[in-house]
């Protein structure tokens, strides 16, 4: 009861006509930035922070939390209808989204998109609200041991899902993990395949490898097929809207992604990726449809983008109760805390409830603006398919170069992406599939980091990685994914 006393409290303070003005403003921004591909809600926190240090700390923090939840609503619009995810969370949702897209169920797709945002949200708000200590302590059971088995299952279970080669999905897989590694060496301070370039020493931003495989590649692979290809992209046509049969198909991933993501949100170097690349494998294995998928399924567009809304929620858990970030986002989110002066954790609920509370409150208000702003817009949203191609895409290039330039302003990066752009293209005429590419260089270096952790406390016996439960049946299920699909394939053949 005092937990639903001080929601009321903070409904007070969220409710305050300039709090409902910056709430809007975030929600608005925060569309606008998840739509625009290499623009992410970390990178347009931090611009604004230089801007926002005037404002009351409330106001700011509820803003910032719109751009937040907004950018998961609109990352999905773009990936969709351009095959360009705005943000790395909805990478999940081009891989189906913009397959409904291409064949004329534009709108069907946005519509699950935005209801399973907004389901997924607000259950998602609920745990964040009543049960956000307890969540967050969670993370001081899992060593370094479990860590490692859970990036194991992640590579196993992308490798193996994603594209119609094992064997193709499992050198993208070390395409990523080659790329997460370059810089310097956290442990040893030694540089790893910088090849003398000094700007590579910082690594290579995860945005760069997005925008450039998804954006640049995406370009590229167009173009070249530009004269052989219609000249518009599929307008929307037959069965464009979202149905009664829709909704059967989409309510349960809904459900199912927002258990899968707000967990795996609150726990450090969850992020967004793990959840919904997890959610779309459970759907695909799940699935009455099987033979849709890469075709065009409306559950792989609700079940990761439920767990991508609801991953958002949970990141905010760790970081109010412990002052914990483990995301980008939620790091940019802690030094703008620090910027006015205010340390996330347990005395900032005593110390200051009415920010707190109030920001609790902003979520649920955020996510009914989000809803009634993107349900509408919809059929405005579908009609960029009607946009010629190479006034679309060379709107994309230009949108992606600022997007990376942006993040540092350095000839590098740019440089960066046009080779892995080129990249992408290859993989792309030559089918292989670009999740895992991400998936490696995201978990990659957190994996390695665990390896070495977990060894070093066992002294180098590799038993230690096995050695709790947890481990040892992540371990299991990651050997599953490998062994069970060519041993069902076999007994297909012998039957």
């Amino acid at each position: 009861m005092q937990t639903f006393g001080l929601l009321l409290d903070g409904f007070a303070v969220a409710v305050q006509p300039v709090n409902l003005m910056w709430a809007l403003v975030g929600s608005l921004l925060g569309t606008i930035i998840g739509i625009l591909p290499g623009i992410g809600p970390a990178l347009t926190i931090a611009l604004l922070l230089p801007i926002t240090t005037t404002l009351e700390p409330t106001s700011a923090f509820i803003m910032f939390a719109g751009i937040l939840y907004g950018a998961m609503y609109g990352g999905s619009t773009t990936s969709i209808l351009l095959n360009t995810p705005g943000e790395a969370g909805s990478m999940m949702t081009a891989l189906e989204g913009n397959k409904m897209a291409r064949a004329g169920r534009g709108a069907a797709a946005l519509t699950t998109a935005a209801l399973g945002s907004f389901v997924a949200g607000t259950i998602a708000t609920l745990a964040l609200t009543f049960a956000a200590p307890a969540i967050a302590e969670l993370a001081f059971y899992f060593k370094p041991a479990d860590y490692f088995a859970l990036t194991t299952l992640a590579f196993c279970s992308v490798a193996v899902v994603m594209g119609n080669s094992r064997t193709r999905g499992f050198i993208s897989l070390f395409i990523g993990i080659a790329i997460g590694v370059i810089g310097i060496d956290s442990m040893s301070g030694q540089p790893r395949l910088t090849f003398g370039v000094m700007q590579l020493l910082r690594g290579v931003e995860l945005t760069v490898v997005l925008v450039s495989l998804f954006a640049v590649g995406e370009m590229l692979y167009v173009a070249s097929r530009f004269r052989s290809a219609p000249a518009a992209m599929a307008s929307v046509k037959g069965q464009a809207w979202f149905t009664r049969e829709d909704f059967a198909r989409s309510w349960k991933p809904w459900l199912r992604g927002t258990l899968i993501g707000f967990p795996m949100g609150a726990l450090p170097g969850g992020g967004s990726e793990i959840p919904t690349m997890l959610s779309y494998t459970l759907e695909r294995k799940l699935s009455r449809h099987k033979d849709e998928f890469g075709h065009g399924a409306i559950e792989g567009v609700a079940g990761p983008e439920a767990a991508n809304n609801a991953a958002a929620a949970g990141i905010l858990v760790p970081l109010l109760t412990l002052g914990l970030p483990t995301s980008a986002t939620a790091a940019v989110l802690l030094a703008a805390f620090q910027n006015y002066g205010l340390q996330p954790g347990p005395f900032l609920f005593t110390s200051n409830p009415a920010l707190i509370w109030g920001l609790i409150a902003s979520l649920y208000i955020g996510n009914v603006m989000l809803l009634v702003l993107n349900l509408p817009l919809v059929g405005i949203w579908v009609q960029l398919l009607r946009i010629p191609r190479p006034q679309l895409y060379a709107g994309i290039l230009v949108f992606a170069m600022i997007g990376v330039w942006g993040l540092a302003g350095s000839w590098t990066d740019l440089a960066i992406m046009l080779v892995i752009g080129l990249m992408g293209y290859v993989m792309r005429v030559y089918d292989f599939p670009i999740a895992p590419v991400l998936i490696g260089l995201i978990l990659g270096p957190m994996a390695e980091t665990q390896l070495r952790t977990a060894l070093a406390a066992g002294q180098g016996n590799p038993i230690v990685l096995v050695s709790t439960p947890l481990s040892g049946t992540l371990m299991v299920i990651a050997l599953l994914f490998l062994a069970v699909p060519p041993l069902l394939r076999r007994l297909r053949a012998n039957a």
